[in-house]
């Protein structure tokens, strides 16, 4: 594992697009794990940047994202689809066919789980995953469980998940209860895996991931299985690091 340290929130976005843009311009062809979030936007704001100035072409990348919301109309702007496509897709010259989310609004939601796993089979697994760490520890939408659902599935988000969330709707009642998501089994089995930190309360949660015990009540626990994992993170996020594991920043 590899664990860098950035002084603020521009600093890590700038990083952890420097990591992303050397994979596209190393292998244009890449698949590109994608992740939603406050943590993210300012990772695709300067990966958008650098396409403007003609730094990176993404015209031959394929990108598969982590999660959806189920049950929002379709075009809602709190779809993870809408915010991929203003944020990020709209802004750069991926085709529209190369980037790909669940559907959450699926009528048979069992055979979109199967769908969007045989996607990713489809297109040679991921070369480069980029992930946050939710408040619960969960990464996608893979909250604490008693065991690690491998595949991807619907599941029930807890309700400090919703809590977090609800700053993107107009009231926490409007966030929905379930959500489509990536599975651990298609995480764990991309090639790298970059997982971005921002801010204090992150950091008690950031340590016990990284070095605590590895549980399904900790999801993001089990990246300490992954032989290829980088951290990019502010030093705000990576203060309880800095007190537990001196040695290491």
């Amino acid at each position: 594992m590899k664990i860098i340290s950035a002084p603020d929130y521009e600093s890590m976005s700038r990083k952890a697009a420097n990591l992303i843009s050397a994979q596209v311009i190393l292998y244009p062809r890449s698949v590109l794990g994608l992740a939603t979030g406050s943590t993210p936007l300012g990772i695709y704001k300067q990966l958008a940047d650098w396409y403007r100035k003609g730094d990176l072409d993404f015209s031959k990348v394929h990108t598969v994202n982590l999660d959806e919301y189920c049950g929002l109309p379709a075009g809602s702007e709190q779809s993870y689809r809408y915010y991929m496509e203003s944020n990020f897709f709209h802004h750069i010259n991926i085709p529209a066919e190369n980037y790909n989310l669940p559907n959450g609004n699926a009528e048979d939601i069992e055979a979109e789980c199967i769908r969007y796993d045989k996607l990713i089979s489809s297109l040679g697994g991921i070369d480069l995953q980029l992930l946050g760490i939710g408040h619960t520890g969960h990464i996608g939408f893979n909250e604490p469980d008693q065991s690690f659902d491998k595949t991807t599935h619907r599941i029930r988000l807890s309700r400090r998940t919703i809590e977090a969330n609800a700053r993107f709707f107009e009231t926490p009642e409007k966030v929905p209860e379930y959500a489509v998501t990536m599975g651990i089994k298609a995480i764990m089995q991309a090639k790298k895996l970059l997982l971005a930190a921002s801010g204090a309360e992150k950091a008690e949660i950031l340590y016990r991931a990284l070095f605590g015990p590895v549980t399904p009540e900790l999801p993001a626990s089990i990246l300490q299985f992954h032989p290829n994992v980088t951290v990019v993170a502010t030093e705000d996020a990576l203060s309880v690091i800095r007190r537990q594991e001196p040695k290491l920043l």
